[in-house]
């Protein structure tokens, strides 16, 4: 298997809804497969197909207690409510406080075709909110307030551009020996 790259925030792909799998089969076995060690590599607890360019339904995650796949999945029920400090492989550097339900109920399918029927919280819920939500289309910054949201991206912005600017200033340096 390989490593794949990770999309970054910008990507058209991130603000995409994946596709449905309509058949598990060795193609989408390997593709687990290397997404699970991407998310290790990177270092991560959680992988969307669409976070490395994939428009297909299927999650992988390690939440501490082994590794999990997620093929088609979905949250049909939501309860509570539990504030963690939460990052993004798409959005490297940055974390942020972000309010989701407590519990959640996840249904979808393993890579043998069985049904899968899940209920989770805290930790393990976060991390399927916040992978169903990759597969949905939306990045965690869409889930902070606006103000908030606002403040930190405009903040991630700045940084961004600081480092492009110097890193432009460093190469015309080396370009002009000065």
């Amino acid at each position: 298997m390989s490593l794949l790259p990770i999309r970054t925030h910008g990507d058209p792909v991130l603000s995409t809804p994946t596709q449905e799998i309509k058949n598990i089969d060795g193609r989408i076995a390997a593709l687990a497969q290397s997404m699970l060690e991407t998310m290790y590599a990177a270092p991560g607890v959680g992988l969307a197909a669409n976070q490395i360019g994939v428009s297909q339904r299927i999650f992988v995650y390690d939440d501490g207690n082994g590794p999990g796949v997620v093929i088609n999945p979905q949250i049909i029920e939501k309860s509570g409510e539990y504030h963690f400090e939460e990052g993004c492989l798409s959005v490297p550097g940055h974390s942020w406080e972000i309010m989701r339900p407590d519990k959640v109920h996840l249904i979808g399918f393993d890579l043998d075709g069985n049904e899968l029927d899940i209920e989770a919280d805290q930790y393990l819920g976060r991390i399927f909110q916040h992978e169903t939500d990759h597969l949905d289309g939306f990045l965690l910054i869409d889930r902070l307030d606006p103000p908030e949201l606002q403040q930190k991206v405009k903040k991630m912005l700045r940084k961004q551009h600081i480092e492009i600017d110097s890193a432009s200033k460093e190469s015309q340096r080396n370009i002009f020996g000065k």
